[in-house]
C-alpha cells in the first residue's frame, strides 16, 4: 500500500491562487470572516472545492482584520469562543446551502501558534469545533496543546506541516517577522514537504534535523508562487509513490 497524505491550503482569503490551488489541493481551509473574508468569498471557495471534489474546512481567527489575524492578542475564554462562533456558524451556513459537508477546522495566524501552547486557547477552539462541527476534525502543529484538547475531547486530530515556512529547533514555526521565515523557493518547498512526508522530520532553520510527525501539509494561498509551488509538490510527492488524498 502506498503512503498517504493530504494537502492543503489556506484559501478564502482575498489572495489570486484560489481556483488553481484548488486544482492541486485535497482539502482547503476557507477564511470566514475573522481575519478575511466574507459571505461571497466563502461562497466562491465552498463552490470551487465542490467542483474540485477538495475536502473543506474552516479556518476562524482572532477577529483581526487588519493584521491578516497574525498579531497576537489577549482574547480568550467565552469573548473568543463568540467570534469563532460566529465564524464558523457563518461558513456552516453557507456550505449547507450548497450542500458541502465541513470535514475539518484550524485555526489561522496567531490563534493557531498561541492555541499550540496554550492549553486553555485549544480548549476554546476544541469547544467550538464539538459545538458546531462535531464530525469534524481538527488540523494543528503534532505535540502541542491543539492536539491535547482534541484527543480529550475525542476529536480527530490531524498533525500539519508547512512546505512554506521554516522551523525553529523546538518544533515552532519561525516567527514571519524574522528572516527566512517563509520558504519561496519551489525546489526547497517540495524537497521540505517529502522529507516530512517519507521521513517524518523537518530540518529547523538552524539546521538541525527534528521529528514532525505530519498526515497533512499547507502551502498558504497568499505565499508569492503558491499555486508553482504546489504544484511542484504534488509532483514530487507522487514521483515517490505517496497518494495525496483527503485524511481519512
Amino acid at each position: 500500500m502506498s503512503a498517504r497524505l493530504d494537502l492543503n491550503a489556506d484559501l478564502g482569503e482575498g489572495c489570486a491562487f484560489d481556483a488553481p490551488l484548488m486544482s492541486v489541493v485535497t482539502s482547503c481551509n476557507i477564511a470566514c470572516g475573522g481575519h478575511a473574508g466574507d459571505a461571497d468569498s466563502m461562497r466562491t471557495a465552498l463552490r470551487l472545492a465542490k467542483e474540485n471534489q477538495v475536502a473543506a474546512g474552516a479556518h476562524p481567527s482572532f477577529p483581526d482584520r487588519e493584521n491578516f489575524g497574525r498579531t497576537k492578542s489577549s482574547l480568550s475564554g467565552a469573548p473568543l469562543e463568540a467570534s469563532l462562533r460566529e465564524q464558523v456558524s457563518a461558513l456552516k451556513r453557507e456550505a449547507e446551502a450548497l450542500g458541502v459537508s465541513l470535514t475539518h477546522l484550524k485555526p489561522h495566524g496567531a490563534l493557531y501558534n498561541m492555541a499550540a501552547l496554550d492549553a486553555g486557547l485549544a480548549e476554546s477552539v476544541v469547544a467550538v469545533l464539538r459545538d458546531l462541527l462535531p464530525e469534524a476534525a481538527l488540523f494543528g502543529p503534532p505535540d502541542s496543546k491543539l492536539q491535547t484538547a482534541a484527543e480529550a475531547h475525542g476529536i480527530s486530530f490531524v498533525a500539519e506541516g508547512f512546505a512554506d515556512r521554516a522551523y525553529e529547533s523546538d518544533g515552532r514555526l519561525r516567527d514571519r517577522t524574522l528572516d527566512g521565515a517563509v520558504i519561496h523557493d519551489a525546489d526547497i518547498q517540495s524537497n521540505q514537504a517529502l522529507t516530512m512526508a517519507t521521513r517524518k522530520e523537518v530540518v529547523t532553520y538552524p539546521g538541525e534535523t527534528i521529528a514532525l510527525p505530519v498526515e497533512t501539509i499547507c502551502v498558504h494561498g497568499d505565499t508569492p508562487g503558491a499555486f508553482a509551488a504546489a504544484q511542484s509538490i504534488k509532483a514530487t510527492l507522487e514521483r515517490h509513490g505517496i497518494k495525496l488524498c483527503p485524511p481519512t
